[in-house]
């Protein structure tokens, strides 16, 4: 695992100490692993809503659209 330094102000490092004690945390490190983890989901999330939209329309989804899919998983 690589290391990184980072500098804070004096009042995000108290926020991220505050958030460690009372979030359950071990270290800070592990706090703002979670956050940078987040962030990647976020940003695949929106990639793929953009994906979504920018995409063709299909078939509309509604109740024929599900019953169909039920009548294939009964069939098997």
């Amino acid at each position: 695992m690589s290391t990184m330094n980072i500098s804070l102000p004096d009042a995000l490092k108290s926020f991220i100490d505050d958030q460690v004690s009372q979030r359950g945390y071990s270290t800070s490190s592990e706090y703002v692993r979670e956050l940078i983890r987040k962030d990647q989901d976020r940003q695949q999330l929106r990639s793929l809503v953009l994906a979504g939209a920018e995409s063709a329309p299909t078939v509309p989804v509604n109740g024929d659209y599900f019953e169909s899919l039920r009548a294939k998983v009964r069939k098997g």
